[in-house]
């Protein structure tokens, strides 16, 4: 395969994405809205177009990291317009079905193949490219991304239909939502029970009740430090919803999920929005404030 590839789309993920491909030899050509985010991928190597259609034209391969469902559906019909000719467009983004099947016939029409190809991962382990990419669409055309892939995630399997990368990425935050208030929660306890909190993590993160959230997150509930954040909250509510939405959708109860939901929107309240889903754990002591009682 061409090594040129394309990202739209420099965000947390797909910066780190276009920096790890870039020092695996790739040519990378990006897009973003955001000048700042363009000027420092150009300072990485990136070579930044105006826009997705500029990508498409440029590019065999586009993979698109984007905020919402609008984003996403005018970068489709924006390569779709571009007049490129037959391209792979790789969609990392988390999304309801119904956004990645619109973004799917719009390209189809326009003569290019889709992929649904969401990340397993934060911020953080993009860095380190400790992410799973959860592929699922046209076989072929997802052999062809293998070595992409390999070049910026730990590993990346073939899961059938398209859509069903979003339905394996949908069980996968589902835990993650858990996971990190179960961490906070935890922590919490672990604090009121006068344990050291640093050989709480040394000596739960790697036993039996620990988990991938509980050793990332867990160290910055320590600090009480939650930026850069590896995922803002107000992101994650986005994604909270699309799962409630799919879980009903096909008919399954998901009662631990369902309580940690409004964790989640008292963060939001408290202003912790651009602060990383960490930072739950602020709600939760906040929670766990003794009140004194009157006589």
């Amino acid at each position: 395969m061409d090594n040129t590839v394309g990202i739209v789309g420099l965000g947390i993920m797909g910066s780190a994405i276009a920096r790890n491909l870039v020092e695996r030899g790739w040519r990378v050509i990006g897009s973003d809205i955001d000048a700042t985010r363009c000027v420092e991928l150009a300072r990485a190597g990136v070579i930044i177009a105006d826009d997705a259609g500029r990508v498409a034209q440029g590019a065999p391969v586009i993979m698109t990291s984007l905020p919402s469902p609008t984003a996403v559906e005018d970068v489709a019909q924006c390569i779709a317009n571009s007049a490129a000719p037959p391209r792979i467009v790789v969609e990392l983004s988390t999304l309801a079905i119904a956004d990645k099947l619109r973004f799917e016939a719009i390209l189809k029409e326009a003569g290019h193949i889709a992929l649904d190809c969401p990340l397993s991962g934060t911020g953080a382990q993009a860095k380190k490219r400790d992410l799973v990419v959860y592929a699922s669409g046209d076989h072929t055309a997802i052999a062809r991304c293998a070595g992409l892939f390999a070049d910026f995630a730990r590993q990346s399997a073939d899961l059938g239909a398209y859509g069903n990368g979003s339905r394996m990425k949908f069980i996968a935050n589902h835990l993650v939502a858990i996971h990190n208030v179960a961490t906070a929660e935890a922590m919490l306890l672990a604090q009121r029970a006068g344990l050291d909190p640093k050989m709480v993590v040394d000596m739960v993160g790697p036993g039996a009740g620990g988990s991938r959230m509980f050793q990332m997150r867990a160290p910055m509930m320590i600090e009480g430090v939650y930026e850069p954040a590896t995922m803002k909250v107000s992101m994650w509510q986005k994604d909270m919803a699309i799962i409630a939405e799919f879980a009903a959708a096909v008919g399954c109860a998901t009662p631990l999920f369902t309580l940690t939901q409004p964790v989640y929107a008292q963060a939001m309240a408290m202003g912790l929005g651009e602060q990383d889903t960490a930072s739950v754990f602020e709600v939760l002591r906040e929670r766990n404030v003794i009140k004194p009682t009157g006589r």
